[in-house]
């Protein structure tokens, strides 16, 4: 998990690991508002650092670490063959599962743990009870088929196709400060994508090498959030196409390589 100091200038600094929710939903100050300082997935570097930048900017230093805040109190499911239920409405859903990261259960469909692309897939899925508002519910068939696939796509290829590289790391903590994460989806990032196409497909028109390395890149960014949105990342993407691609034979027919079979 990843935790950001954030500042807002004049009021507070403080740590959370959802900058979006925790700061514009809960707190209501928009983007150009604050400044995310720093961030790490180090949890006793990031709470000792917090008091440090609070002492540094003259502000009240609060009396506990950040990581003695946190509960991480086991959450209550109810499971059944169909659906394992959470004990909280959806919109407090996202936080309340990063509170009990690492943990696991087992259905008749599998075994399944919260990582952060469990809670991205389980935010997409989540159904509000029927019976209850304040309860919400996933498949468990459906979470299953979501871990095979990733089974299936993590297995190492090569290596620079199968582990996470650092560019894309650091689109993906673009975006997610950027709260792209929490209220966009695939639709809307498809749409983006065909734009980018488009733009792209000028500059190549007009043989615009600056403009053609600008939309081959915002192509890539919204690849990346797209994979993210899935369940995925863009690196296990590109290591599944590398194996299909890497086996396969043919011959370059006008200026296109066509496959054999």
């Amino acid at each position: 998990m990843k935790y950001y100091i954030y500042h807002i200038p004049g009021k507070k600094i403080g740590v959370t690991c959802d900058i979006y929710n925790r700061v514009t939903t809960q707190q209501g100050y928009e983007e150009d508002e604050y400044k995310v300082l720093e961030m790490s997935e180090d949890i006793d570097y990031i709470s000792k650092r917090e008091l440090e930048l609070q002492k540094q900017y003259g502000y009240k230093v609060d009396r506990k670490l950040y990581k003695n805040l946190k509960t991480n109190k086991p959450m209550k499911i109810n499971i059944t063959e169909q659906t394992t239920t959470f004990p909280c409405p959806i919109d407090k859903l996202k936080a309340r599962l990063f509170d009990v990261i690492d943990m696991d259960w087992s259905t008749e469909h599998g075994n399944f743990v919260i990582d952060g692309k469990s809670i991205q897939w389980i935010m997409n899925n989540v159904k509000t009870s029927m019976y209850n508002d304040d309860r919400c519910y996933v498949y468990n068939k459906a979470l299953s088929r979501h871990f095979d696939k990733r089974d299936q796509l993590t297995i190492p290829l090569e290596k620079s196709c199968s582990e996470p590289l650092p560019i894309f790391d650091k689109i993906r903590e673009w975006a997610e400060v950027r709260g792209l994460y929490d209220h966009g989806d695939s639709k809307t990032q498809y749409v983006k994508l065909q734009e980018e196409a488009g733009e792209l497909a000028k500059a190549l028109l007009k043989d615009d090498k600056p403009e053609i390395i600008d939309g081959i890149g915002d192509m890539v960014v919204v690849l990346t959030n797209l994979a993210h949105l899935n369940g995925y990342t863009i690196e296990e993407c590109i290591g599944a196409a590398y194996k299909e691609i890497s086996k396969r034979e043919g011959k370059m027919l006008n200026g296109t390589f066509v496959k054999h079979g």
